[in-house]
């Protein structure tokens, strides 16, 4: 080296160990520690990502990194299944995998939109109309005289019950989970005004079952009145009368009152066309509400003064206690809105994995084997590359494993070059030189103002 070189021992301009960071050179001062000691930066890396990575080549050699364990599997894309286009040339039948996949794609879209859909229609509720039919019977047993075993005072038993006609369920329900109440009234005169009645009104802590019993003495027949409420779920409710006509609607849902209202009032324009919260009641609606106009936030509370209770079933029914009287069962059917069967299995579909699981498993299984064929494929174009130019193929290869060299020692730029005076002689020696001294300054005016604990300026 020549005299020259030897006041350029420190790069001017540059800290210790220091790179410039020109563009397309990363180079190191001739006195400086060895090639990888220093803290040198890899063009267009970080210095939070070389870190890791140097502190991997520092790892001793008698004591290699232990493997750690993964924290997740690899997200698999969509995309990950297809073959790339040079293979599809190479093999014209793999064309019949990707019409598969594209099939697969739109199959997916429909099951998707399909399971949104069922998602949706969960929420509402799902019924269909059956037929209950109900049996009221009643048996008679006579006094017994003195001496005999049994009751003295005749009396006579009401039975109540009923079932589904055509259920398909495995699961049976209970004849009094149909009902929210039932009153069974009684002759007044025959049982006095405080004994006349027979309730039975659902509670929360309420033990289903399968029919009433109604047992009282008496030797005549008793004419009874049976009113069954119905428990709708979700509640119905009965409009008043003059509301009804209006919509169209006699019982039902507090949602469907709301909507037949809405469309009544979509219908007749009745909506305010300068304020839209407001409604112009026409003179039926004056009629109901007692009103002129009202806001749409109104109506619940006004609408809620209109709605009644559901009419109960009503069922005229005479106890016989006629021996000869054969005709004691009465059979009456009435419509009921049970659950659809088809909820259940909707949910039963929403709630399976087993088929996603098969499916996860059948997706790894094409995903493995799209990577190997693309090592395969790789492999393939190494070998190929190599038998047409062997000579062009090494030489390349060669220059291919010095880069690779060059990134996994830290040896950035030519040290042939960065050994001679002539290198640290350009134009970018004096700005390298401007840069380092502002950063010096900047360093000790920040430690002067943490020691003195002031300000410079």
């Amino acid at each position: 080296m020549g005299p020259a070189a030897a006041q350029y021992q420190q790069r001017p301009g540059m800290p210790p160990g220091g790179r410039m960071p020109m563009a397309g050179l990363q180079v190191g001062p001739p006195g400086a520690p060895p090639y990888g000691a220093g803290t040198p930066l890899r063009p267009g890396l970080p210095q939070a990502m070389m870190d890791p990575f140097r502190k991997r080549l520092l790892t001793p050699q008698a004591q290699p990194p232990m493997a750690t364990p993964r924290r997740g599997v690899k997200r698999r894309k969509m995309a990950d299944k297809v073959l790339p286009q040079r293979i599809r040339e190479l093999v014209p039948e793999s064309q019949a995998y990707m019409d598969l996949l594209a099939f697969e794609r739109k199959l997916d879209q429909t099951i998707a939109r399909k399971r949104m859909e069922i998602q949706e229609a969960i929420k509402k509720p799902l019924t269909q109309k059956r037929k209950l039919r109900i049996y009221i019977s009643n048996t008679f047993t006579p006094a017994k005289e003195e001496g005999e075993g049994g009751e003295r005072v005749a009396s006579w038993e009401l039975r109540v019950e009923g079932k589904l006609l055509e259920d398909p369920s495995k699961q049976k329900r209970k004849f009094s989970s149909f009902f929210k109440s039932l009153v069974i009234e009684l002759d007044k005169e025959l049982y006095g005004p405080d004994n006349h009645l027979v309730e039975w009104h659902r509670m929360p802590t309420t033990q289903e079952t399968d029919g009433f019993q109604v047992k009282r003495p008496g030797d005549v027949n008793v004419k009874c009145t049976l009113l069954l409420m119905l428990d709708h779920q979700p509640p119905q409710y009965k409009l008043d009368p003059r509301l009804a006509r209006l919509l169209g609607v006699h019982t039902q849902t507090r949602a469907s009152i709301m909507q037949a209202l809405w469309l009544y009032i979509k219908h007749n324009k009745l909506q305010d066309s300068h304020e839209k919260e407001f409604i112009n009641c026409n003179r039926y609606f004056r009629q109901i509400f007692n009103c002129v106009r009202m806001r749409f936030s109104e109506i619940p509370m006004k609408l809620a003064g209109l709605l009644q209770h559901p009419d109960p079933i009503i069922i005229n029914h005479t106890i016989s206690v006629d021996p000869n009287d054969q005709k004691k069962t009465a059979c009456y059917d009435i419509d009921v809105e049970v659950d659809d069967p088809l909820k259940a299995q909707m949910s039963n579909f929403l709630a399976s994995t087993t088929n996603q699981q098969e499916i996860a498993s059948l997706d790894a299984k094409i995903h493995e084997t799209i990577e190997s064929i693309n090592q395969l494929k790789t492999q393939r174009d190494f070998m190929l590359s190599f038998s047409n130019n062997p000579q062009d193929f090494i030489q390349e290869w060669i220059k291919s494993q010095r880069r690779d060299l060059k990134i996994i020692t830290d040896v950035i730029g030519n040290p042939e070059e960065e050994r001679r005076a002539e290198f640290y002689q350009q134009p970018w020696a004096q700005e390298a030189v401007g840069r380092h001294i502002f950063a010096k300054v900047q360093q000790r005016r920040q430690e002067l103002e943490q020691v003195l604990g002031i300000r410079l300026t």
